[in-house]
């Protein structure tokens, strides 16, 4: 039977690291403060972003909401965010996604100063990442991490397999296992033979968003496996890309949902936006 990584227990412990600092650094008179925009009525993202706000207040960072109606055009949209990248108590500026459709995401994303990008999705800190040069990391693959080095696992030298592409997961994570010298290959819809190269992974990350995509014989026996996913089974209930019951009997290490990068998601976004403080008030070196 797998050991279960524990990503409640991870996120407690970052998020009250930030909050001894945050604290540090109310005692020299500065507050980390979060904008987060979000536009138009869609209920996921309204209970992101109403988390997201928790948790500031959980950690003492000072929130600001902006809760835009969905016909915003995008040249409000971007002089919003242009006003939040001149405002000093700002540090951090999330734009919750998805926009609607008729706002061109990049663009808006483009518009976000590289310094208070606390998602880590403007080109020049995407740039940075593929360096390792980077001052922030996108909030879930950095997650990821932080539940790898908690459960003591070495990165150097191990088979690592991605499942997914995207620029928000797939592409950073795999970035940040080759920075620990793994040996990285990132598998898509296109990949042939998926199975038996999931299947020699030592580590196997699931990031495709596709209800229990991961069976237990993509697994090899011990593998460590970090499931991204956030899905509903057919009763409702939230459940990940990998069949977690028959794959933790084949895995040695695995991350359960709920309960596992999801809460690291959202403690990183808090770290994120500490690391913005200390960098806009010269606290801290690039």
């Amino acid at each position: 039977m797998a050991v279960i990584i524990d990503g409640k227990a991870v996120a407690d412990r970052v998020r009250s690291e930030v909050a001894m600092e945050v604290q540090q650094l109310k005692s020299r008179g500065i507050t980390p403060g979060l904008a987060v925009i979000i536009v138009g009525d869609d209920p996921a993202s309204r209970v992101y972003v109403d988390n997201k706000k928790k948790d500031c207040a959980r950690v003492g960072i000072y929130s600001e909401e902006f809760a835009l109606p969905a016909d915003t055009d995008q040249e409000q949209l971007i002089a919003l965010v242009t006003s939040l990248n001149n405002r000093s108590d700002i540090n951090g500026i999330l734009c919750q996604l998805p926009l609607p459709s008729h706002i061109d995401e990049n663009a808006v994303i483009s518009a976000i100063s590289p310094a208070k990008d606390v998602d880590a999705f403007h080109p020049s800190n995407v740039g940075n990442i593929m360096i390792g040069k980077y001052s922030f990391l996108p909030c879930t693959p950095a997650g990821v991490m932080e539940l790898i080095h908690s459960a003591g696992i070495s990165v150097e030298g191990k088979r690592c397999v991605v499942i997914g592409r995207s620029n928000i997961v797939g592409k950073p994570m795999a970035m940040l296992l080759l920075h620990e010298n793994g040996t990285v290959t990132i598998c898509h819809s296109r990949t042939k033979d998926l199975k038996e190269i999931c299947a020699e992974a030592d580590i196997l990350i699931a990031a495709v968003g596709r209800l229990k995509f991961v069976t237990a014989d993509m697994v090899k026996p011990g593998a460590v496996v970090i499931d991204v996913g956030i899905n509903r089974d057919e009763n409702g209930k939230l459940c990940g890309d990998v069949d977690f019951y028959k794959v933790e009997k084949v895995a040695g290490y695995i991350t359960p949902v709920p309960g596992g990068v999801g809460p690291m998601t959202r403690a990183m976004l808090l770290k994120n936006t500490l690391t913005a403080a200390k960098l806009q008030n010269a606290l801290l070196m690039e």
